[in-house]
């Protein structure tokens, strides 16, 4: 029998983040990354009417999403199976790799997500959204949309790390309200709930508070369509996640806007394997432009003795601040991944023939470090590097690994790339795989949904939903070969090419890297495992792979499909960890027996 699924939350220290409830005096808009949380929380019947409170309120639940921004990161890549410890690596963190976190390990503090979601509770429970201006325009309707996703975004990191979770959607401002017993909510009620509380609001504007500390507050808020497909992905409900993914891409720099992948790759120069071109993948640009690919950043701070200052970059990366000795580093589960990609480089002479060849396995390049092997796909070695020969200050050879996806002081969320293949991932298991497969492959624009996707509909309503989504050619122009040169064209109107091109070549021409045959759900299953692939390749060490593991094992009901993988991640199956991961109740967290999958009796 499971335990009453109404669980106090009186052991939470909710009320926190109500410690300076009658607090009026707040620090000014130049410094609110030093602000504290409590300037977060009014008295209970002060009602946020003016734009100082209101646009403060906005700013302080900014900061506490700092408190969980590495912990967003490290439990999403630490527990998945691209990343390895080392001997430097601290017990905390350790204690997450093996699954052996307990209620004293920093990275388990279910309080830092509540402090947030009571500050956002609060936030739409007395800001007054009917305020107008002279041009009768809601004020503070902008500020509602955002904290509502911040409110969305933190409910989701918190089931998907605690798995059933006390739900509250008003705001605790009494030790009597912190004490009574609330629902629990599974990742499904999660999801389905904030459906409902965030569409009425997808049209709506976020905010733009100008440039603060050099960053662009654009880059701040949780786009709502972006959440919806999010959501709606995890939920199961998977046309609909494909068309929230694409109305964000359609509509991100206005009206029938265009957003498309971009051409950023790493390739060879040409058939000799000698030198690698390009790799400027956008990882660590934090501007906002029309082709950015950043979409949401939660800033940090850029010293460790002001708040929250980010530990990412001294665990992937060799520094003084941590005597060269990194934390983290690819597992061989990654490095074997990559190399097994076969990439494919294309020759087009004057007179339009193509040649088509693939880089030798097993390619050593001359050079020092580690990771001069070339092999496979160029994403990995185009952003790590390991120079076993590095001198430290004292004169003594050390090895020296760099990450280059981490050199901010700000943790990166959303970006561009992730959009398009989750969308992709939608297509797929909403009964669209060949869709999917041309994102992974080549790209789509128009021409290839007219000759390449609509063929494959098999009725007049699965034409009728692939036709919603439009990608004008002239909009979105595929990249490829050229005669007058080996890679890619230069034109700047190339902008759309297939994900897995990024880093293994023309794969719209690969023949290992063919559309599945077989029936539609065997179709759906292999196209889905080039995905999860390409999420691999795509995104290592950004903390989106153990909650991808965990969404196709949850879809498939298929345990092993997670315990199998991050049991492999040194290369040699840890048949302990593979044997504890089949009980899907182990991937999440527990906190003193009030969060978390509940046990059986």
């Amino acid at each position: 029998m499971k335990k009453n699924i109404m669980k106090s939350l009186r052991t939470i220290p909710f009320i926190v983040c109500l410690l300076a409830v009658s607090v009026v005096g707040l620090t000014s808009c130049e410094d609110f990354f030093e602000q504290d949380s409590e300037y977060v929380i009014f008295e209970g019947d002060n009602a946020l009417d003016n734009a100082a409170d209101t646009i403060y309120s906005v700013i302080g639940v900014l900061n506490k999403l700092q408190a969980i921004a590495d912990r967003t990161i490290l439990l999403g890549e630490v527990r998945g199976d691209l990343v390895d410890v080392t001997d430097f690596t601290h017990a905390d963190l350790r204690s997450v790799a093996t699954f052996n976190i307990d209620e004293n390990n920093k990275y388990n503090n279910p309080r830092d997500y509540y402090a947030i979601i009571n500050n956002c509770n609060y936030f739409i429970a007395n800001v007054d959204t009917a305020l107008i201006n002279n041009r009768n325009e809601k004020i503070f309707l902008k500020e509602y949309v955002a904290v509502k996703g911040f409110r969305a975004w933190t409910y989701l990191q918190l089931v998907l790390n605690y798995g059933s979770v006390p739900f509250v959607d008003k705001p605790i401002l009494t030790k009597e309200e912190s004490e009574k017993d609330y629902p629990r909510y599974d990742i499904k009620q999660i999801c389905n709930y904030f459906i409902d509380d965030l569409m009425p609001l997808a049209d709506e504007k976020l905010p733009s508070y100008g440039t603060i500390r050099g960053l662009d507050s654009r880059l701040f808020y949780f786009p709502i369509y972006l959440l919806l497909g999010e959501l709606n992905l995890w939920a199961e409900n998977y046309e609909q996640a494909a068309l929230n993914y694409y109305k964000y891409i359609s509509t991100r720099n206005g009206t029938n806007s265009v957003y498309a992948i971009g051409s950023a790759s790493a390739q060879w120069k040409d058939d000799k394997w000698e030198q690698v071109t390009g790799g400027n993948f956008g990882y660590n640009e934090e501007s906002y432009s029309e082709n950015a690919e950043l979409i949401m950043m939660i800033p940090g701070d850029s010293i460790p003795s002001e708040g929250y200052y980010s530990e990412l970059r001294n665990l992937f990366n060799s520094t003084a601040d941590n005597e060269y000795k990194v934390g983290l580093v690819p597992s061989a589960a990654l490095k074997s991944l990559s190399a097994s990609q076969r990439y494919c480089h294309v020759n087009i002479n004057s007179q339009g023939k193509r040649d088509t060849l693939y880089a030798p396995e097993n390619l050593i390049l001359t050079g020092r470090g580690e990771n001069k092997d070339r092999s496979g796909d160029l994403r990995l070695s185009s952003v790590w590097t390991l120079d076993d020969k590095f001198t430290n200050k004292n004169g003594d050879k050390v090895d020296h690994q760099t990450i280059s996806k981490f050199e901010s002081r700000n943790v990166h969320i959303y970006r561009r790339t992730m959009l398009y293949l989750r969308m992709a991932e939608a297509l797929n298991r909403a009964g669209y795989p060949v869709f999917a497969y041309k994102i992974l492959a080549s790209g789509v624009n128009n021409s290839v949904i007219e000759t390449e996707i609509l063929p494959f509909c098999d009725n007049a309503a699965d034409s009728a939903f692939v036709r919603q989504f439009n990608f004008a050619n002239t909009d979105y122009e595929l990249i490829t070969p050229s005669a007058s040169s080996s890679e890619s064209s230069t034109s700047s109107t190339k902008n759309t090419m297939g994900i897995h091109s990024r880093g293994s070549g023309w794969s719209a021409y690969n023949k290992y890297y063919k559309m599945p045959t077989g029936t539609l759900e065997e179709q759906q299953d292999a196209v889905e495992d080039m995905i999860v692939n390409e999420g691999a390749l795509e995104f290592a060490f950004e903390g989106t792979r153990f909650y991808d593991l965990m969404r196709v094992s949850l879809r498939r009901g298929d345990n092993d499909y997670l315990a199998s993988r991050v049991a492999q991640r040194t290369g040699v199956e840890n048949v302990t960890l593979r044997s504890y991961l089949q009980d899907n109740s182990n991937w999440y967290l527990g906190w003193n027996g009030e969060i978390g999958i509940e046990d059986e009796e």
